[in-house]
């Protein structure tokens, strides 16, 4: 599964998942452009690490919900490497998966919808959207969306977040049908919870327990499970595979 010769984009990638989806991608030789909103210095440590690890990365400043701002991104890449591969459209607005503080329907307004939906549609779309020159002119490409496995199974309501990544799975979805004859590839992979980062560390000790005893695997994703499917939906050896959603939570839900 070598990407020796591949330049891999992917949003989000300071820390938490998309920083180990990058640090996966360098050990296999890429060149991983590490996108990030604010927080420089960790953009660059997760540079430094692919570096060690044996692929080219560097850090590229971009807001995924700016389309001007997405764009430049691109471009830049496009001007330092001549090409994009694979885009990981794993950037999302800042969330806090804390059951015990969760809104519940009756207190969440509109708004609440629209910033997720503006973070994680949005995102995808402004990304997939300024890449899609460069994968048509080459006749192919490889577009992976990180959504959550709460849309099939919403142990927690988190409504706006779960209601958002639904429809990336429906953007993702229509987007492989129409892609597909041009040779580009779209899927998802929807993690469980993952354990610990930002978003998730709030979340009690006694729900993580509650939910390892209910996973076939019993114990709960670290960050580091998540990058394997990313890569495998990246590789040729998922090349007949387009508009589908990989389920990596352990087991719990199961299609």
């Amino acid at each position: 599964m070598k990407f020796s010769d591949k330049v891999v984009l992917v949003t989000g990638a300071s820390r938490g998942i998309g920083a180990e989806i990058a640090l996966a991608f360098a050990r296999e030789g890429a060149t991983v452009i590490i996108n990030y909103l604010q927080n420089a210095a960790a953009a660059h440590s997760v540079v430094a690490r692919c570096q060690q690890a044996g692929g080219d990365a560097w850090a590229l400043q971009a807001d995924v919900s700016s389309a001007a701002a997405v764009q430049a991104m691109m471009d830049a890449i496009v001007l330092e490497t001549g090409r994009l591969d694979v885009l990981v459209n794993n950037a999302l607005r800042h969330y806090t998966f804390d059951p015990r503080q969760r809104q519940t329907f009756d207190t969440q307004a509109w708004q609440d919808y629209q910033d997720q939906f503006e973070a994680a549609v949005g995102g995808a779309y402004h990304c997939s959207r300024a890449a899609l020159p460069h994968f048509k002119q080459r006749a192919r490409g490889s577009i992976i969306n990180i959504a959550s496995n709460l849309v099939e199974h919403p142990v927690v309501p988190y409504h706006d977040y779960n209601t958002a990544k639904a429809a990336l799975i429906g953007f993702s979805r229509n987007l492989a049908a129409e892609l597909g004859p041009y040779g580009i590839r779209v899927n998802c992979v929807a993690p469980g919870l993952v354990y610990p980062t930002a978003s998730s560390h709030l979340t009690q000790e006694s729900f993580r327990d509650g939910l390892i005893a209910a996973t076939p695997l019993r114990r709960i994703a670290r960050p580091e499970d998540i990058a394997g499917p990313v890569l495998f939906l990246a590789s040729d050896w998922s090349g007949f595979m387009t508009g589908q959603v990989l389920f990596v939570d352990g087991g719990l839900v199961m299609r």
